[in-house]
């Protein structure tokens, strides 16, 4: 696997991110905005990776990893849910504070000591937000499932995701009993909010009702 710098890694992780739920290739611009640099300085980083033979790119395209970038960028994955899930299990941290402190552990510790997390957490298949953890050997199983704010009335699914990229909303989220596994029907989807009902696989009653604003809608994805 070729050498790279904690620099690369974020780039390399920000790519395969962008895609994970949706199919559309990440631009040098929405990279740019994600990893808050300048344009010119994915441009230079975008050739840099090129010629590491990490990323494929054409000028003003679209950036895309190649089998090689894809596979340091799913071990920094790996590395930074495994982080995110040992700091809320065995550290006290909650769901929404969990992100940035990864960011900075994921270039820091030893792969001996990222494999002992693993086993002393029982080698966990996903993270507190529902992102599935790749195995050490790369591999991650694709999930069907469909973004809440895109199901229409009458869908119900469990959460299987939730983004943690705004640590307002799943605190928000949080405070309305919506986590992972939150079974969720969608009763009405109005252009700023959705309506849903808030159960638990299983569970007996009158499942509540809360109103979701878009924002909420666009972090959580239900099983389809």
């Amino acid at each position: 696997m070729p050498a790279t710098s904690p620099a690369i890694e974020d780039y390399l992780k920000t790519v395969y991110a962008h895609t994970e739920w949706q199919p559309d290739a990440i631009t040098p611009k929405v990279l740019a905005d994600r990893l808050g640099v300048a344009p010119s300085s994915v441009t230079e980083m975008v050739k840099k990776m090129a010629a590491a033979g990490l990323v494929s790119h054409v000028p003003y395209g679209a950036v895309r990893l190649t089998d090689a970038g894809r596979a340091r960028a799913l071990a920094v994955v790996r590395r930074h849910r495994l982080i995110e899930t040992w700091l809320v299990q065995e550290m006290g941290y909650g769901w929404d504070e969990v992100h940035d402190e990864a960011e900075i552990l994921e270039h820091a510790i030893s792969d001996r000591l990222l494999e002992a997390i693993d086993d002393r957490l029982g080698r966990p298949a996903r993270d507190p937000h529902g992102d599935q953890i790749p195995s050490a050997a790369g591999i991650l199983e694709a999930r069907d499932a469909v973004l809440l704010a895109d199901a229409p009335p009458g869908h119900s699914g469990a959460v299987v995701r939730i983004s943690d990229r705004d640590p307002a909303v799943l605190r928000d989220l949080d405070d309305a009993g919506i986590g992972l596994d939150t079974v969720l029907r969608v009763t009405d989807a109005a252009a700023a909010s959705v309506h849903v009902t808030v159960g638990v696989a299983g569970g007996a009653g009158e499942p509540p009702a809360r109103t979701l604003p878009r924002a909420a809608a666009e972090a959580i994805w239900v099983t389809a």
